[in-house]
């Protein structure tokens, strides 16, 4: 590439706007032309300007400074093109300008960073888990307005401190809408959604240092709700004469009984149930959150509840009728009002107890619990499953009658004694 260019470097001035007894003193660049301009951020008084030298008149010790700094600066631009023409990079007044102000290295910021994971990588994201990220965008556009005082900052500039600050923010932010504030949790999950983008930014080498490094997430382990034997038989035993608050007790059972989540039942057809290898009726599916394939058995009282709405099928060419997942958590509550239910009810528990009440307390591997929820580790389910005191019960007591078993043959065979 040809670097050959003429290049002219001088200083003027402007009129200030609320001292026109003062001057603004800028910079010149001019390449084949075509010219860039900036301001040294000097001023000067008029009388004090030289406009035939384009520098201060030296009469006093400040001015001499002055000229001293003009002089640098002039040497500054004539580097930077310098370094241009050494990097055989093409040569204009802009290009000169931007080296000199340290600004035409291609510097990723944080939120362009954002709004590239954000806008670039949304196919290989769910929109339930992309729209937490716009949350997580949205906070820190108001942490960088609020607390550093910009709309945005270079990703070399992301440290530890930062991190810190981010979180303290989070956790004390109060929004102008009536709503709790984050919870240790949810700070943690938008911090690790913050972690990934750095990680990203690491591996398309707009970050060198990983600023995540000495910073460890701190998650709580919360004790998940569920429902007991007692209160699923509740649940069943209790109609509701309003339409709406039956059908979401059908479909929160099934969700007992399936363990399927919101959004795969909603998205089930009838042509989903088909026949399996042992002549019982099985859901084929996929999981919408991880596109995991599904396969799993009805259980009787899954299958009731299938024909109870057998009529509306055809006319919606939807399995079972669903409400908006707001309207079907409202109901909910009234639902555990209704039937003397203590505890905080979201469809997501019934996950919870198709994992602990139906499968695993009734002796059904963990292996097994983790196909059928659509997991990919192990490690999943171990969050969802809870081992019951009931289970504990069993199991020792089968430990206690195995034991009991081993001491009474022990005292009936038959004892021999040498002299």
């Amino acid at each position: 590439m040809r670097t050959d260019s003429t290049l002219g470097v001088i200083f003027f001035t402007r009129k200030k706007r609320n001292d026109p007894e003062r001057l603004d003193i800028y910079v010149r660049i001019t390449v084949n032309k075509q010219r860039a301009e900036l301001s040294i951020k000097r001023d000067i008084a008029v009388c004090n300007w030289d406009i035939f030298r384009c520098r201060a008149k030296e009469t006093s010790e400040n001015l001499i400074l002055l000229n001293s700094y003009l002089d640098d600066v002039h040497a500054e631009v004539l580097n930077a093109h310098k370094q241009l023409h050494s990097e055989r990079k093409l040569i204009t007044a802009k290009a000169i300008k931007l080296r000199y102000l340290g600004e035409d290295e291609d510097r990723m910021t944080l939120m362009k960073a954002v709004e590239y994971h954000n806008r670039n990588l949304n196919n290989a994201l769910r929109p339930g888990t992309l729209k937490n990220y716009f949350s997580t965008e949205k906070y820190l556009r108001e942490f960088l307005r609020e607390s550093l005082k910009t709309d945005d900052i270079y990703l070399i500039q992301l440290n530890y401190r930062f991190i810190v600050d981010f979180e303290n923010f989070i956790r004390t932010y109060q929004p102008k809408m009536e709503r709790r504030t984050c919870t240790n949790n949810g700070v943690m999950k938008h911090l690790s959604r913050l972690m990934k983008i750095t990680n990203m930014a690491i591996r398309m080498e707009w970050l060198e240092k990983d600023p995540f490094k000495n910073y460890k997430l701190r998650f709580v382990k919360n004790e998940r709700d569920y429902l007991t034997e007692r209160e699923m038989d509740l649940l069943e035993n209790t109609s509701f004469i309003p339409n709406g608050l039956e059908r979401v007790k059908d479909i929160f059972l099934f969700s007992c009984y399936t363990g399927l989540s919101y959004v795969d039942i909603r998205e089930l057809q009838p042509e989903h149930v088909l026949m399996g290898i042992d002549c019982n009726q099985w859901i084929y599916t996929k999981r919408t959150k991880t596109n995991k394939p599904l396969k799993i058995p009805l259980l009787p009282r899954a299958r009731g509840i299938i024909e109870k709405y057998k009529e509306e099928q055809e006319l919606s060419g939807k399995l079972l009728p669903v409400y908006s997942n707001q309207k079907t958590n409202k109901y909910l509550k009234e639902i555990g009002k209704a039937c003397g239910i203590h505890k905080n009810i979201t469809f997501h528990v019934a996950r919870h107890t198709f994992a602990t009440t139906v499968t695993l307390s009734n002796g059904v591997p963990i292996e097994t619990v983790s196909k059928l929820l659509g997991h990919t580790k192990l490690s999943t389910t171990q969050i969802y499953a809870r081992v019951l005191q009931k289970k504990v019960g069993e199991d020792m007591q089968n430990l206690m009658d195995l034991l009991e078993a081993k001491n009474k043959q022990r005292s009936e065979a038959p004892k021999s004694y040498h002299n």
